[in-house]
């Protein structure tokens, strides 16, 4: 089974990939291109990085998820524990994903202040950076230390809870109804005073609990959004059936896009 995630080589996304995949793992740079080449069928599973404890949803995967048909069929939740990586302790800037500088704001602020701030593809791009560049200093995870690259410090995230949940995405046809949660986008092509209590009201009658909302815009038109909503229900059961037969009703200028029931696994 060929799985894609976000490369190169040692991201926390490849940490995530290894705990569900059978080791044909390959690597894109880019969120919408993971799920674009599950979507096209070029790949049979997609890990990509949906929330983190700290900074909150990767929007570049709300977006993916909305924009492409998708299944959602597993979600991990893995603890992040970012180093400092570098060559030696004399360097000027700081290079990982937005998210992991971040993530580690308060430790670079306090020790660091003066370093530039790089945001680049992913916290393993960062590392190669590190790598290549005595100047250049990496977040990411301690194991990729190395003969070239020393941790300068360890555990350096502002929150020691630090965590992601991932999604594994497969192509819609692997959709599945069984399952502890539930993902859907839904996209109500209407704004009037209400809408959100509406859309709410549902799940609150039948006592399914809200996991996750988020509001994304639509891109048709300014002000038009569209919401990113997680419950505690599956699909298979009969009050998350009615629950998205209120949601289509309310929408009916727009849709509702259930994207799959999966259980959530704990890897480390």
């Amino acid at each position: 089974m060929k799985t894609v995630t976000l490369g190169p080589e040692g991201t926390y996304s490849h940490r995530a990939a290894d705990a569900v995949a059978d080791g044909d793992i390959h690597f894109r740079e880019s969120v919408y291109d993971i799920v674009d080449g599950v979507a096209s069928d070029e790949f049979d599973r997609g890990v990509v990085p949906i929330e983190n404890s700290i900074e909150g949803s990767v929007t570049e995967t709300l977006d993916a998820l909305a924009d492409l048909e998708i299944a959602v069929v597993r979600e991990v939740v893995t603890p992040i524990r970012h180093a400092l990586l570098a060559q030696n302790d004399d360097f000027e800037t700081v290079a990982s994903h937005s998210q992991a500088l971040a993530q580690c704001r308060e430790y670079l602020e306090e020790t660091h202040p003066d370093v530039d701030l790089e945001a680049v593809a992913s916290t393993a791009r960062g590392v190669e950076r590190a790598r290549e560049d005595a100047s250049i200093a990496g977040i990411g995870h301690p194991d990729n230390a190395d003969e070239t690259l020393s941790v300068l410090a360890e555990d350096i995230q502002d929150r020691n809870s630090n965590a992601t949940r991932f999604f594994v995405v497969a192509s819609p046809a692997e959709r599945s109804e069984a399952g502890g949660k539930t993902t859907l986008v839904v996209y109500p092509s209407e704004n009037y005073p209400g809408l959100l209590l509406e859309l709410l009201q549902p799940f609150a009658e039948r006592d399914i609990n809200l996991t996750r909302l988020e509001s994304r815009p639509s891109g048709e038109r300014l002000g038009d959004y569209m919401f990113h909503i997680d419950v505690t229900a599956g699909l298979y059961e009969d009050r998350m059936q009615d629950a998205i037969a209120d949601l289509e009703a309310l929408a009916a200028n727009g849709w509702v896009r259930p994207l799959g029931s999966y259980d959530v696994e704990h890897v480390v």
